[in-house]
């Protein structure tokens, strides 16, 4: 098990392999596909001094007012593919350490990783209650009243949250492994 703080640097983001089981604490954003359409192609200061070594976590959470501020309820990962056409230019242009989803991503992600020195990372699909509880606060919310709770982007401190790395900085994909032996284990069954 791997202790990763975010925001991270670039050092100890590139040390890490595919198969590497993390526990990230600190900093991370939510962020699904308003949010990416929103930063494709544009830089936001504010969402840049955020986003600066940090981690997008593909997530549409349940979110419940608490008090005078939120409280995250549920916090799955959401399907990361849906944001290859724009990932790759969010993790240069705001300088991302990495992406956590589930299902991995595409072949610009996996080449920008290597460039900028970023990971993807795998979150548990199905337990999004259990995740929710390493989320110690919300610190901010970007674009509510623009997008809804869902699509807004939420800047949350966690402790211990579990991901495992499935594409690294060294161009490596569990992803595509994972393809790769299926498909020759295909071929020799038919």
């Amino acid at each position: 098990m791997i202790t990763l703080n975010s925001p991270a640097d670039e050092k100890s983001v590139r040390a890490l392999r595919i198969g590497d089981v993390v526990r990230i604490s600190g900093v991370i954003a939510t962020g699904r596909d308003e949010l990416h359409r929103r930063l494709f192609g544009r830089f936001d200061k504010k969402i840049a001094n955020i986003l600066k070594g940090s981690f997008i976590y593909h997530c549409g959470p349940i979110v419940k007012r608490s008090g005078g501020g939120y409280k995250i309820i549920s916090c799955g990962p959401t399907t990361s593919i849906r944001e290859e056409p724009y990932q790759a230019d969010i993790i240069k242009r705001y300088g991302i350490r990495g992406v956590i989803g589930k299902g991995g991503m595409g072949g610009g992600t996996l080449t920008a990783l290597k460039e900028h020195g970023a990971v993807y990372m795998q979150a548990t699909g199905g337990a999004a209650a259990l995740l929710s509880r390493c989320i110690k606060e919300v610190i901010g919310v970007h674009f509510l009243d623009d997008f809804g709770a869902p699509e807004a982007m939420w800047v949350l401190r966690v402790k211990d949250f579990p991901a495992v790395v499935t594409m690294d900085s060294h161009s490596k994909s569990l992803h595509d492994d994972i393809y790769e032996a299926s498909m020759k284990r295909y071929k020799k069954a038919v």
